[in-house]
C-alpha cells in the first residue's frame, strides 16, 4: 500500500471508545453483585473493564449460575442506557470525516445485541455500515472472530482496516484479527501518539480528537509515525 492509501474500513469498539458507558456498566455490575450477596471492590472494577457480559457474569458468579447472572447484567445495563448515552470527545467529528471520505465505519462490540441496538438508537445507526454484537460471531473478544466477521461482511481485508479500542481485551481481539489498532484512553495520554513495534502495532492516543485521516492512512500503510 502507498502512504496515501485509505483504510478499507474503520472498526470501532463501542463502550468506553465511542460512548461514555463505563460508569453505567460498573453500576450495573455492582447492582447485580450486591443482589447476589457478593459485593465488588475496586480490584473487581479493573478486572471487569472491557469484559463481555458472558465473562463478567463468570467473574461475578464464580461459575455457577453464570447464565442467569448474564441476563441480570444485561437488564441492569439496559435500564441505565435507556436514559441516554454521551458520545466521547471527537467521536462525531471522526465519524463525519470518515463519511465525507467514503470510508465505511463499523461497530464491533462485545455487548449483547439489545445493548448495541439501544446505543445505536441514541448515536445514530446511520453512521455505521454494520454492527457486530455478542453472538454475531462464534467467539467474542478477545478472540479475533468479531473483527474477522466485520471485515468479511464488508468484503475487505482485516489488514486494511483500523480498529479503535479502549481495553486490553479489545486490543487483543483486533490485533489477532490482523487490524491496525488505535487504543484510546489513559494509556494514550501524554504527548502525541505512541506506537509499539510490529506489523500490527498499537497506536495510543488520549482521545478520539487525536485521530484523523492522515493518521489512519499511515497506520494501514504501516508507515512510521
Amino acid at each position: 500500500m502507498s502512504s496515501r492509501a485509505c483504510p478499507a474500513a474503520v472498526l470501532f469498539d463501542m463502550d468506553g471508545t465511542l460512548v461514555d458507558t463505563e460508569d453505567l456498566w460498573w453500576d450495573a455490575c455492582v447492582e447485580v453483585a450486591d443482589g447476589l450477596g457478593s459485593p465488588l471492590g475496586e480490584a473487581d472494577r479493573e478486572a471487569l473493564f472491557g469484559l463481555s457480559v458472558e465473562d463478567a457474569a463468570l467473574h461475578i458468579s464464580g461459575g455457577p449460575g453464570a447464565g442467569a447472572v448474564e441476563s441480570l447484567l444485561t437488564d441492569a445495563f439496559t435500564r441505565r442506557l435507556k436514559n441516554g448515552v454521551t458520545m466521547l470527545p471527537g467521536a462525531v467529528a471522526l465519524l463525519e470525516a470518515l463519511h465525507a471520505a467514503g470510508i465505511p465505519a463499523g461497530l464491533v462490540s462485545a455487548s449483547p445485541r439489545p445493548v448495541v441496538d439501544l446505543v445505536l438508537e441514541t448515536v445514530g445507526g446511520h453512521r455505521f455500515r454494520l454492527s457486530v454484537a455478542a453472538g454475531d460471531s462464534a467467539r467474542n473478544k478477545p478472540a479475533p472472530d468479531p473483527y474477522l466477521a466485520a471485515a468479511a461482511r464488508l468484503g475487505v481485508d482485516p489488514a486494511a482496516c483500523v480498529a479503535i479500542e479502549d481495553s486490553p481485551t479489545g486490543v487483543a481481539s483486533a490485533r489477532s484479527a490482523g487490524c491496525a489498532v488505535i487504543v484510546v484512553g489513559p494509556s494514550g495520554a501524554g504527548s502525541g501518539t505512541n506506537t509499539t513495534s510490529g506489523t500490527n502495532a498499537v497506536t495510543a492516543v488520549p482521545t478520539l480528537e487525536s485521530v484523523d485521516l492522515p493518521l489512519l492512512r499511515r497506520l494501514v500503510s504501516r508507515a512510521p509515525l
